[in-house]
């Protein structure tokens, strides 16, 4: 018997989740487009948060919601060295032709999402693509829209998070998360996939007007001990590959454009909103 591969991969990585492993997965269970997989990959819980997956179907009729009785999910438990051995954990286990990361406390933005992205893929056919979106922060309810066109500044300045990207899976297996980096392994993929594409098999990167998720934001790399860390592996990052004199420029225009002001602007909840709608019109004049 052939077994088709789905459409899309959902990877949810977790450890000790808590009660948002449940609020994660019925947004993923709402989702209008069932040509999807999902895999829950945990490092080992303790807090006894997954035990009703082995009790799926009981315990969510018993408590009124029943939507995650069906859902087309696989529980893998495996140890991991970190957040990001995880990932690459759950890509290896995927089957489908695109990959999408939801974190346990991220949730889909709207039950079409997964037909939006579909429709955007298969009217917008790559050989290798990452197709992006928007988000919206879950802190401040106002979304943060991604830079339409890529280009070697955007990619110095500020990519699209992985809540927004949908993956072709060919490129997470031919370049895994590189696990020496704690907080900043997707941004150092995305650069590899960017300065890659001129090569042969090279990545196309598609922008759609979709709000993709409502992400969590304080995560991981957000963390207060983690920002001198991540800081030092942007530098790293972008000298492996970008060129001194690019560099130099960059941060020569982010520093007179006010760049710490700006993310103050967009992170304060009386400023977000108004900064996130201008430069979103930004994007749109390129």
């Amino acid at each position: 018997m052939i077994v088709m591969e789905p459409m899309f991969s959902i990877l949810v990585v977790c450890l000790n989740p808590g009660g948002k492993i449940k609020e994660t997965l019925r947004t993923i269970a709402v989702q209008n487009d069932k040509d999807y997989e999902v895999i829950i990959k945990d490092g080992f819980s303790t807090d006894g948060s997954l035990a009703f997956l082995e009790a799926v179907h009981e315990e969510e009729k018993e408590d009124g919601m029943g939507i995650i009785e069906n859902l087309p999910f696989r529980l893998v438990r495996k140890k991991d060295t970190g957040i990001y051995d995880a990932m690459n954990q759950a890509v290896r286990e995927a089957k489908g032709k695109y990959v999408y990361f939801l974190n346990c406390g991220d949730l889909f933005a709207h039950p079409d999402v997964l037909a939006d992205f579909h429709k955007l893929i298969v009217t917008n056919p790559a050989e290798r693509g990452i197709y992006y979106g928007n988000i919206c922060t879950r802190e401040t309810g106002e979304m943060v829209p991604s830079n339409p066109q890529m280009d070697a500044f955007g990619c110095y300045r500020n990519v699209p998070c992985h809540q927004a990207c949908f993956y072709d899976r060919e490129l997470l297996l031919a370049h895994p998360f590189e696990t020496k980096y704690r907080v900043r392994a997707d941004y150092e993929h995305f650069l590899w996939c960017f300065f890659a594409k001129e090569a042969p098999g090279k990545v196309s990167f598609i922008y759609g007007n979709i709000v993709t998720a409502y992400y969590e934001s304080g995560g991981f790399s957000e963390r207060k001990e983690n920002r001198k860390v991540s800081a030092e592996e942007h530098r790293k990052i972008v000298g492996k590959y970008m060129s001194p004199g690019q560099i130099w420029k960059y941060r020569m225009i982010m520093w007179m454009t006010l760049a710490p002001l700006r993310t103050w602007l967009a992170k304060n909840p009386r400023t977000s909103g108004y900064y996130n709608k201008l430069k979103k019109k930004i994007y749109e004049k390129g």
